[in-house]
């Protein structure tokens, strides 16, 4: 009985780490470790006092880092011919070198590398987010293809969350110094990608009856976890916290990360015992007649068939005899599309300025003459709500798509008008406006970032979205760039040299370029405005082009292979 009883044992916990809640569980700890690169305005003084940047060079680095984060078309090319877990690793070793090369050169183990040297550095440690979306992101939305709305919604909240998890952690472990938080992301990430990697692989497609319930149990903890976060954001900004007091917060935010831990174990158990009664008697016998000979050998080469057909699609045939909407595009068909351009212009604009204004929150912060424990809380601000635009584009676009039939583009393009209303507060400024600003711009850039990925999934199919999802983000690092060194870099540097020359000092003499006034980020930032406003105009124009689609039933396919894989199911098991 013992015996028996250690096999059940053994058998269940088998069942659970391979099973899709378990899976799903692994993503969400890679999500909350793949978002390093939100907390570069916490990091950014230590690296241009340490290694003596000007603005414009220390916004060139974060375009470097923009650049890495955002280009994921080597990962997403990778994972049409490897398995999630190699995507994984390779991801795991690129986040490690990286920041373990930065904070070298940081705490001076290393000489002074060139800017070139830093900026290959960031570049490599930010590009490993997009292995781990590819990795593991990319495999859950086609695992769960009809709930893929609220799947991108909580894995995309998870990373808009780490940021400030991240802040927790730094602070239980490191205490305040940000040094050690570059380390920090550097290792933390890496290890639990090598921890989890073998759960993250496909699975068949298929129904289950208590899935939306647990959809929306993923959302409460993670709106529980963002409410705690922002609680404790406030509480250690107004009050003095201990060291213990720090790891006391960290446990907090480490139990809300493992609680989706029990429902998979919840899940599982339900499944468990449902193998263990009996199967029902069958009720009739179903006989196939044996086709002919030359039937059976053209249904087994037809799948060899339809493979080369797709690869050519693929590559190069067929590119501007595009499918219907809805449909699996090839790669080219879908980056020549009239719908991607538009997706394209659009993320210049919103995604490049929400970006420039996060990586520039120290800065902002520091010329407006706030102090650096009050920087990291509108760093934290901006993770928080990063998560909440990232759920509610999952969760609230999914409802209202399904009841109203209100196409998506339509909720980015009020994103993007949100983003311009946070830039606006920060080109005027006025007391409290940087914290409102903080809240409208993460907001917009999750909900941006998501509805971006959840558009490309619906418009042209999930067959290449491993490498679609990823190009499509490609024009976020040139609007960065564009955006953030082009305008917002040299703006500053020259106004902080026109203080400089008011006070009849010249660059040479001093160790640190800095600009202080509300002037500091005036133009630069109505223009971020303005590029905003322009983003949402074009995306009003893949509201009215997409607007039948979404008035339709974008997911019937999917039922239907749910369908066809249950009956499949069911005869083999008769």
């Amino acid at each position: 009985m013992a015996t028996e009883s250690g096999g059940s044992v053994c058998g269940f916990l088998l069942q659970v780490l391979r099973g899709r809640w378990f899976m799903m569980f692994a993503s969400f700890l890679i999500m909350a470790g793949a978002g390093a690169t939100y907390l570069f305005g916490v990091y950014s003084k230590e690296i241009k006092v340490t290694l003596g940047y000007d603005q414009t060079t220390l916004n060139i680095l974060s375009t470097c880092k923009d650049l890495g984060a955002n280009i994921g078309v080597l990962s997403g090319l990778l994972a049409e011919f490897t398995p999630p877990w190699f995507v994984l690793l390779v991801g795991a070793a690129m986040n490690f070198v990286g920041y373990f090369m930065i904070w070298l050169a940081v705490v001076k183990k290393i000489a002074k590398p060139k800017v070139w040297q830093i900026c290959m550095y960031i570049c490599i440690g930010a590009n490993s987010q997009n292995f781990a979306n590819t990795g593991s992101l990319v495999t859950c939305v086609k695992n769960f293809p009809e709930s893929r709305g609220m799947m991108l919604g909580i894995m995309k909240g998870f990373v808009g969350l780490s940021g400030a998890v991240f802040t927790q952690l730094y602070l239980a472990i490191y205490g305040n110094d940000a040094k050690s938080l570059i380390l920090l992301i550097g290792w933390l990430p890496a290890v639990i990608s090598v921890v989890f990697v073998y759960t993250i692989r496909p699975l068949k497609v298929s129904a289950h009856p208590n899935e939306m319930n647990v959809f929306y149990q993923y959302l409460y903890i993670t709106i529980a976890m963002a409410v705690c976060l922002m609680g404790l954001t406030v509480a250690q900004k107004e009050v003095h916290f201990s060291h213990f007091g720090y790891v006391g917060s960290a446990i907090v935010v480490c139990a809300f990360i493992f609680m989706p831990l029990l429902i998979a174990f919840r899940e599982e158990y339900s499944e468990w015992k449902l193998k263990k009664q009996p199967p029902p008697a069958p009720t009739s016998i179903l006989v196939h007649e044996v086709t002919k000979k030359s039937e059976i050998s053209e249904i087994e080469e037809e799948p060899q068939t339809q493979s080369k057909e797709d690869h050519e699609v693929a590559c190069c045939g067929n590119i501007f005899k595009k499918p219907k909407r809805g449909e699996d595009y090839g790669i080219l068909q879908a980056l020549l599309s009239v719908d991607m351009l538009i997706l394209f212009l659009a993320t210049f604009c919103g995604l490049g300025c929400s970006l420039t204004a996060m990586d520039n929150l120290g800065q902002i912060g520091e010329s407006l003459g706030y102090q650096q424990d009050i920087v990291k809380t509108f760093v934290s601000l901006v993770s928080i709500w990063n998560y909440f635009g990232r759920v509610f584009a999952g969760f609230v676009s999914e409802i209202i798509l399904l009841k109203y039939k209100i196409p998506r583009p339509l909720i980015m393009a009020i994103a993007l008008i949100l983003s311009a209303v946070g830039d606006l507060l920060i080109a005027f400024p006025m007391p409290g406006s940087v914290y409102v600003a903080s809240l409208l711009v993460g907001f917009s850039f999750g909900a941006q970032l998501t509805l971006l990925f959840i558009i490309i999934s619906e418009l042209f199919g999930l067959k290449y979205y491993s490498t679609l999802f990823n190009c499509g983000q490609l024009a976020s690092p040139l609007g960065s760039y564009v955006f953030n060194v082009v305008i917002v870099g040299r703006l500053y540097d020259r106004e902080a040299t026109r203080q400089l020359a008011e006070k009849g000092l010249t660059r040479a003499m001093v160790k640190e370029l800095t600009c202080i006034g509300r002037q500091c980020y005036r133009l630069s930032f109505s223009i971020l405005a303005g590029a905003n406003i322009f983003g949402a105009l074009v995306t009003f124009i893949l509201v009215m082009r997409t607007r039948k689609y979404y008035s339709g039933d974008i997911y019937k396919k999917f039922r239907e292979e749910i369908a066809a894989n249950e009956k499949q199911n069911q005869g083999g098991g008769n």
